[in-house]
C-alpha cells in the first residue's frame, strides 16, 4: 500500500473513510481496505455504533474492490479464523 500524500488524503471525500468524522482509514482502493481491517482496532475514542457503521463501509468497499473479508463483524478482528 502506498502512503497517501496529505493533499491526496485531503481530496478523498469523507464518505470514503471507514470513520468519516475522524477521516481515519481511507477506503479508496483494495490495499487501503485491507489496511483498514488490519488497523481497525487502533482507532480510539469512537463508540460501538461508530464502529458498526465503519465496518459496514469497510464491507461495502471490500465488495467494490474484490477484497475477501474473513470476519463477519469487527468483533471478530484479532481472533483466530
Amino acid at each position: 500500500m502506498s502512503e497517501l500524500e496529505a493533499r491526496d488524503r485531503n481530496a478523498i471525500p469523507g464518505g470514503e473513510f471507514a470513520f468519516p468524522g475522524e477521516r481515519k482509514l481511507p477506503l479508496n482502493d483494495a490495499s487501503h481496505v485491507r489496511n483498514a481491517v488490519a488497523r481497525f482496532d487502533q482507532v480510539k475514542e469512537v463508540s460501538d455504533s461508530e464502529r458498526d457503521a465503519a465496518w459496514k463501509r469497510i464491507e461495502s468497499a471490500a465488495r467494490k474492490f474484490g477484497v475477501e473479508l474473513h470476519e463477519k463483524s469487527w468483533h471478530e478482528l484479532g481472533k483466530p479464523h
